[in-house]
């Protein structure tokens, strides 16, 4: 054998080797136990001549109590700017709720669902309380770096007498943004 074949060996042999050496060091994505989590998200909306429109901003605060399941309060504010004759131009609401979420799986892209319950309040909407159904994914683009995307089911109740009948009278709520673990 002569040197450059017996170099050559050396290193296809070292292949294995380095390749498990570099599973170990590859960092974990997603959150542990005790970590707490950040979210902005966003919502908007226009009509085609830019006249009416909607936008709201929502800020999530959570604390995982396992790798898969997260507790947390969630604040939303919208705005809106309607034309019309009979209402009026400027409408703020805001809704403040807890939720709990559990995560599926442990690769980039998590799953979730989940609940919420809270209350709404503002000038376009009557102040109640509400309840609701969540479904969405985080994207980890970093180990605790994601993107979202949420679709809440929402109904209101002013007791909770009411929250059966007003499940067919409820609302949807989008919201896409960006979080953090730490």
């Amino acid at each position: 054998m002569n040197k450059l074949s017996i170099i050559a060996l050396c290193v296809v042999g070292s292949m294995p080797i380095a390749v498990s050496a570099q599973d170990t060091t590859r960092a974990q994505f997603g959150p542990s136990i005790g970590d707490r989590e950040f979210s902005l998200s966003g919502t908007g909306s226009s009509d085609k001549d830019f006249d009416n429109g909607t936008f709201g901003v929502t800020g999530d605060l959570g604390w995982y109590y396992s790798d898969q399941m997260v507790l947390g309060i969630r604040q939303s504010l919208n705005y809106a700017n309607i034309k019309g004759e009979s209402l009026k131009d400027d409408f703020w609401n805001g809704s403040t709720r807890g939720y709990l979420n559990y995560h599926f799986g442990e690769a980039h892209i998590r799953p979730f669902v989940g609940g919420s319950l809270g209350l709404i309040y503002g000038d376009g909407v009557k102040d109640s309380g509400f309840t609701g159904l969540e479904g969405g994914a985080k994207y980890y683009v970093l180990p605790n770096t994601y993107l979202l995307g949420r679709v809440e089911y929402q109904w209101f109740f002013d007791r909770s007498s009411d929250a059966d009948d007003a499940f067919k009278d409820g609302a949807w709520a989008y919201t896409v943004g960006m979080g953090y673990n730490f």
